[in-house]
């Protein structure tokens, strides 16, 4: 089974070598000697597969390049200390979920016969996601109020704060009942597709069918934002299977509102403009959200 706290695909870089000047002796700073660094970047290669376009993944000499810096550079004490600084710099990277970065002293002064010294660490991109919520046949407030436990129980997901539900005229579509909406703000170190397989799963634990677009749904959840908008940890995405951010969210009061509910500071992407929610939710018509008396938990 996939792991969802871990995307299968990775891109793996060994034996990049050069000279730093890392280590606790005065001499090790001023002569120097060979490090060399394996690293493990988790990324998604689904899209460059299809694609078969460099602008879709990763430049592996842009990530040596990242790692030649560091070695060459600033002397740390301590390999632990140079490891952690590569593996942020590797996270920093476009589509990097997760780096697992090893960096090698085999000229460490060590008083006895040995072959090499190593140290790895390991470390995910941690960022700040937005999902909406809706439901509109059956028990609505119960079928959120799961929704939301089962989001609580996801592994590498924590969720950070849920919004008051909101009663929708339906938008679009085919004639169909009124909806309850929420939105959640969370974080979490799960890679876009991730996040969004997982939110599938737990739609079709709760029956819902696609088989009519903008049709009734016993549960709609959907990725609204990845990241912070303008920040290196945002995801923008043109994959039709996954659009980031959501398309029309910006347009929609029954998105919007619950969100500013969620996170009264937040900043949404509007095009090549970054501007505050709370600005944005006046000029969207609201007239068919309603307060609705109930909380998620």
């Amino acid at each position: 089974m996939r792991s969802l706290s871990r995307p299968a695909d990775r891109i793996t870089l060994t034996g990049l070598r050069a000279t730093g000047y890392h280590g606790v002796f005065e001499h090790e700073k001023r002569e120097g000697q060979e490090f060399i660094v394996d690293i493990v970047l988790s990324v998604d290669h689904r899209l460059a597969g299809r694609t078969d376009d460099l602008d879709d993944t990763l430049n592996y000499a842009q990530v040596a390049e990242v790692a030649i810096a560091r070695i060459t550079g600033p002397s740390y004490d301590l390999i632990e200390a140079l490891a952690e600084a590569i593996a942020g710099d590797c996270l920093t990277l476009d589509g990097v979920a997760h780096a697992e970065v090893t960096v090698h002293k085999p000229g460490a002064p060590i008083a006895h016969t040995f072959s090499d010294v190593s140290v790895t660490v390991t470390r995910a991109r941690s960022a700040e996601v937005v999902i909406a919520l809706g439901s509109n046949l059956g028990d609505r407030e119960a079928t959120l109020r799961a929704a939301v436990s089962e989001l609580r129980g996801v592994p590498g997901l924590r969720v950070l704060a849920v919004s008051r539900p909101v009663e929708t005229d339906p938008v679009g579509g085919p004639e169909q009942g009124d909806y309850l909406n929420a939105v959640i703000r969370a974080r979490t170190d799960l890679a876009p597709y991730d996040v969004l397989s997982t939110l599938h799963r737990i739609e079709a634990r709760h029956g819902r069918t696609r088989a009519v677009r903008w049709g009734e749904r016993t549960l709609d959840l959907d990725l609204i934002q990845y990241g912070s908008p303008g920040e290196r940890d945002e995801v923008r995405s043109d994959d039709p299977a996954l659009l980031l951010p959501h398309p029309r969210a910006v347009e929609r009061a029954f998105v919007l509102l619950p969100w500013l509910d969620a996170d009264p500071r937040a900043r949404v992407r509007v095009g090549a403009d970054i501007v505050p929610l709370a600005a944005l939710v006046t000029s969207v018509d609201s007239s068919g959200v309603r307060p609705y008396a109930g909380v998620l938990g």
